[in-house]
């Protein structure tokens, strides 16, 4: 694995000292230390952090928060670490799209493989959601084309066929996406 440059949050100095000394020696780099959630908020926005290792009790704004705001501005994969088991807290963390959830005390043996699983669901959600978008944007297009398609074939007396072959045409000769074929049509059609 990478080294990664993470940002640490706990209200304890102990804690942290601990943590940063053995992300290191697991070759990472820790590139921030915060103390209370806020300053977590702010420091993953000025440093945009690889990752963020967060503890969920802290005073000003608790981790579970910390975490919605710095993956609302920018996603990152999210470790909460907690010396409470309750669920109310798990529950939070998961609407919260936190990547792993680890109990204090902490090792280097809990760290490792829950980084590799954080990165490992981060890749995966990442991969989702632009797959998401991939669809939504081809759904879009489809919509466009068939609309287009509907305004050359009344205005044109053409066969569904014809109408798509002009705008395949149209698109290669071009060198534009079919969709901005389509939008061109529509657009033209909503002047006349």
């Amino acid at each position: 694995m990478d080294a990664l440059r993470i940002l640490i949050a706990d209200d304890e100095s102990l804690r942290v000292m601990s943590l940063k000394g053995q992300l290191e020696s697991l070759g990472h780099k820790v590139i921030a230390e915060a103390s209370n959630g806020k300053e977590a908020v702010r420091l993953a926005e000025e440093l945009r952090p690889d990752m963020a290792i967060l503890d969920i009790k802290m005073p000003e704004m608790d981790g579970i928060e910390a975490a919605q705001k710095i993956t609302a501005a920018r996603a990152i994969p999210i470790i909460l670490l907690t010396a409470y088991s309750e669920r109310e807290l798990a529950e939070r963390a998961a609407i919260a799209n936190v990547s792993a959830y680890l109990m204090k005390p902490i090792s280097e043996q809990d760290l490792l493989p829950a980084i590799a699983l954080a990165m490992s669901r981060f890749k995966e959600f990442q991969s989702l959601h632009q797959e998401v978008d991939d669809l939504r944007d081809a759904l879009e297009t489809r919509k466009l084309v068939e609309r287009a398609k509907g305004i050359l074939m009344r205005r044109l007396n053409l066969t569904e066929e014809e109408a798509f072959r002009r705008m395949q045409r149209r698109s290669q000769n071009e060198n534009k996406r079919l969709g901005e074929i389509a939008q061109a049509i529509i657009t033209a059609d909503g002047m006349l």
